[in-house]
């Protein structure tokens, strides 16, 4: 299914940290020494505090509350531990969170794109999807990698 236009600023800023998962995998794959370790967890934080913190707080104060589905108290968890594995990236970098971090962002963002926002889009009326979109579309950052 084609993605409605309301939630296209989400699937942007989903696109942002699907690259960031990528770069992040190759650089540790090549070189794990302590200082990549910590360029990447910098990088990590750095990333969370300029675009994922921004799309968390959107998708928790806007479009969570208008889906009444399971799914959602999964994804808001999913947040939390996000949250946590920053925490532990600013304090002490290692590969183990680093890892972890990565590849629960993008399995995140999977389920978001495959199957959050397609209930949205099945779920939601044209009006609430407009309503949504607004609200969306003026509190989203922006950042061009």
């Amino acid at each position: 299914m084609l993605r409605d236009p309301s939630l296209i600023p989400l699937s942007h800023q989903h696109h942002n940290g699907l690259a960031l998962c990528v770069l992040t995998n190759r650089s540790l794959d090549k070189d794990g020494s302590p200082e990549n370790l910590r360029r990447l967890a910098s990088r990590i934080a750095e990333r969370y505090d300029l675009e994922l913190a921004n799309h968390f707080a959107i998708e928790e104060e806007v479009l969570f509350p208008a889906l009444d589905i399971p799914l959602v108290e999964q994804l808001w968890l999913e947040h939390r531990r996000l949250e946590a594995l920053v925490d532990t990236l600013r304090q002490s970098p290692s590969e183990q969170p680093v890892r972890e971090f990565t590849a629960l962002l993008h399995s995140h963002i999977r389920v978001e794109e495959s199957d959050l926002f397609e209930f949205a889009q099945q779920l939601l009326s044209r009006e609430v999807l407009d309503q949504l979109g607004a609200e969306i579309d003026r509190r989203a950052v922006r950042i061009c990698l």
